[in-house]
């Protein structure tokens, strides 16, 4: 059992650094400080979830790996220290993880990587998400609305 709470300790210091760099932090910090306040330490949780954040986005900047890694270490043996005081805690971080994995509610998360290659591109490229209403035009032809008979 205690390999188990270990492992669990360590994916939810895994998701939860890569959760503090993210776009979906606000809620992610919220629901873990709950998470913490299980065992009556909830407000001193978010002050270091917030400090945690701050050292995190700084040592991504800097480059500093190893920081970061620190970062992470600390947070698995908090989380590690939480589940054998209490754990019954276990189920409730294992739903969190996957409510959070799962992403925001009525969006996702997506990585995108665009490559161009073949020599030299003669027209344009658009990198994003959700593109509508777009229209591509060829040498020889008009644009709807914009051919013979438009008025």
């Amino acid at each position: 059992m205690e390999a188990e709470l270990a492992s669990l300790a360590a994916s939810g210091a895994t998701t939860l650094v890569g959760l503090m760099v993210s776009e979906t932090w606000t809620q992610a910090r919220d629901r873990v400080a709950r998470f913490f306040s299980r065992s009556g330490d909830g407000g001193s949780a978010e002050e270091e979830l917030r400090l945690s954040r701050q050292e995190l986005l700084a040592t991504r900047e800097s480059g500093d790996e190893l920081a970061a890694a620190d970062i992470e270490a600390g947070w698995r043996t908090r989380l590690r220290r939480a589940l054998q005081d209490d754990p019954e805690a276990a189920e409730e971080l294992r739903s969190m993880l996957s409510e959070l994995a799962a992403g925001p509610v009525g969006g996702s998360t997506v990585s995108v990587h665009n490559s161009i290659s073949g020599g030299v591109q003669h027209g344009p490229v658009f990198q994003g998400q959700s593109f509508s209403g777009l229209t591509f035009n060829t040498p020889g032809t008009a644009p709807p609305g914009h051919g013979a008979g438009a008025e």
